[in-house]
């Protein structure tokens, strides 16, 4: 049960800002898979998956989150192994192998990692003696750490979940403390390693052939849509068709000829944004927009003012990740970054997506909540 104490220091406003995200999420699910016959399964399993992840939110405010944290590494091994056995028996879907089946449903473990992964990286830094000032040679822990599930998501493979990992784990890195040497070390290795990749014929060769097909796809439809607009450009395409379409004020609710007449592809997952700013128009989409930006700014703040060292790396980290979320998604339905498979937290469609985004918002809740409280 909650403490009367805990529930009396509950940040309201930012409960709010969820559940109306949440609530446009669920609208925009229940107008992007709308049947002729009336709403669809789709719709019906997400209201299901909110109401369990409001469960799972309010399940991790019931612990201190000194609690959670003592058993992160626990948790960060059973996202690898989770992520072996879907190397081993995972179930696959549209190329990719993913998800673990349990029963009726698909587990998708690698969601788990990301969390995991900031929660594991939050203790180690609090932990660790040297307290900040990080040169490269004190990393090697932390990297390791990444490395292991970064692998075996791109064996899946799953270049947006990897991208999210590494990006998440940088950051957190950042906020612990890290010398500028160091950065600067990093930055100077990373344009190295860029301009083989794209001046040294060989190197971009054997990397090239290491992707996917249609990962070779998507990267040359980024850089040129219009090479093949009925292939691989189509996504991208589409998508900023029904953001531009939806102009000022929008279509209206179940109107957008793009969802409604299924032009665009995955239009209640990767392009659910797409859906809004066709059928909402500008005012709507930045109606969302401003909704997240206040919701990370509340993070931040959470980050700020934490009690200790884990609580502020912790929310930072998951501060961070839903950043990247919110970000990359939206970056791919307006067509200035790639599409790499990135859901929309708490508007997506998804089970395992929505369950960890509602545990992080939890954690963060319980961190905040906790900051005004002398005992733990």
């Amino acid at each position: 049960m909650l403490e009367r104490r805990l529930l009396s220091n509950l940040p309201w406003g930012m409960v709010t800002l969820i559940a109306a995200i949440a609530l446009l999420g669920i609208a925009s699910v229940y107008s992007a898979t709308y049947t002729p016959q009336g709403p669809s399964s789709l719709f019906t399993k997400q209201l299901i998956w909110v109401f369990l992840g409001v469960c799972v939110m309010i399940a991790a405010l019931v612990p201190d989150y000194h609690t959670i944290g003592r058993y992160a590494y626990v948790l960060y091994a059973v996202s690898v192994a989770a992520l072996v056995l879907v190397a081993i028996i995972g179930r696959t879907g549209m190329g990719a192998q993913r998800w673990l089946a349990i029963g009726p449903f698909a587990f998708q473990p690698s969601e788990l990692a990301k969390l995991s992964l900031v929660l594991a990286l939050a203790r180690f830094y609090a932990e660790d003696p040297r307290s900040g000032n990080y040169g490269l040679r004190d990393l090697a822990i932390p990297a390791a750490m990444l490395v292991v599930p970064l692998i075996l998501v791109m064996k899946q493979p799953d270049l947006g979940t990897a991208l999210m990992l590494a990006f998440t784990a940088t950051l957190i890195t950042v906020l612990a403390g890290i010398r500028l040497q160091a950065v600067v070390a990093v930055v100077l290795i990373g344009v190295v390693v860029a301009s083989a990749v794209f001046l040294v014929p060989p190197v971009r060769h054997a990397i090239w052939t290491k992707l996917k097909p249609y990962q070779q796809k998507r990267i040359k439809a980024f850089v040129d849509p219009a090479s093949d607009p009925l292939g691989s450009g189509y996504h991208a395409t589409q998508a900023k068709i029904a953001v531009g379409s939806g102009q000022t004020t929008g279509k209206g609710f179940r109107k957008g000829t793009q969802s409604q007449m299924a032009f665009l592809p995955e239009r209640h997952t990767d392009f659910i944004f797409a859906v809004i700013a066709e059928e909402q128009g500008f005012l709507g989409s930045s109606l969302l927009i401003v909704l997240y930006v206040a919701l990370l700014l509340m993070g931040v703040e959470t980050a700020k003012n934490a009690k200790d060292k884990i609580g502020a790396l912790m929310a930072g980290g998951i501060t961070s990740m839903l950043s990247l979320y919110v970000f990359i998604n939206i970056g791919m339905a307006a067509g200035i970054l790639p599409v790499v498979g990135v859901p929309l937290p708490l508007v997506s469609y998804g089970g395992t997506s929505i369950l960890t985004t509602f545990l992080a918002i939890g954690l963060l809740l319980n961190i905040r909540s906790r900051r005004f409280m002398l005992f733990y």
